[in-house]
């Protein structure tokens, strides 16, 4: 439901991206950040670690579902596998790039990207990572982005197609104010996530003493 809303939200504060009723500059993804696409030192075994200095190994399993972030991840790799992967930072976007392809997901952390992934990092200040997490995330884009990857066999996303596709540039406050709106929400839901974890852990315990006819 939360979710739902922002949704809606987000769309009557900025308008569809791709028909832009509210009249937004736009201008193409290429010229507001860096897309760049992953790569996979090979075989990746051999560059697995589990030393404290390895890289973060960042996989699509490391994003949940219906998750908006990838703070953590399940793997490392060594510096030795450097140069022949894409390195991230904390604020950049990732694109799922192939199958379940064009799934935003804003970094939390920093690590390395295997070529199943895209990475869009800010060119300059004038993009907000939250707000643009948000308008990735919109489906007539998300439809956009599936009518240029149309005729391949396997639907993929790949750094020219990102490039070109063009989006509303809004002013930058108003781009801020939608991202103290989501880092609100986010707030909201991961605390009501833990007070639900909190009562299914009573309910089992008070489950657990029926049982026994402690109660």
């Amino acid at each position: 439901m939360l979710d739902e809303f922002l949704r809606a939200t987000f769309l009557d504060m900025f308008g569809d991206p791709i028909t832009n009723p509210k009249g937004w500059v736009k201008m193409p993804i290429g010229e507001v950040f860096e897309v760049v696409r992953g790569g996979s030192p090979r075989p990746i075994q051999d560059y697995l670690t589990d030393s404290e200095n390895g890289l973060n190994w960042i996989m699509i399993g490391d994003a949940a579902e219906g998750a908006r972030y990838i703070s953590s991840t399940k793997k490392k790799i060594k510096r030795e596998g450097l140069n022949k992967t894409r390195q991230v930072k904390e604020g950049d976007l990732l694109l799922t790039n192939s199958m379940s392809f064009g799934r935003p997901y804003l970094l939390k952390t920093s690590g390395c990207i295997h070529d199943g992934w895209l990475a869009l990092s800010p060119k300059s200040e004038a993009a907000d990572p939250e707000f643009f997490c948000s308008l990735l995330g919109v489906a007539s884009l998300y439809q956009e982005f599936a009518k240029k990857a149309a005729g391949a066999v396997v639907k993929n996303l790949n750094t020219k197609l990102v490039n070109q596709v063009r989006v509303p540039i809004p002013p930058l406050d108003f781009q801020r104010q939608w991202a103290e709106i989501i880092q609100g929400a986010e707030s909201k839901k991961s605390r009501l996530q833990n007070q639900l974890a909190e009562l299914d852990s009573l309910f089992a315990s008070l489950q657990s003493r029926a049982f026994r006819g402690e109660l």
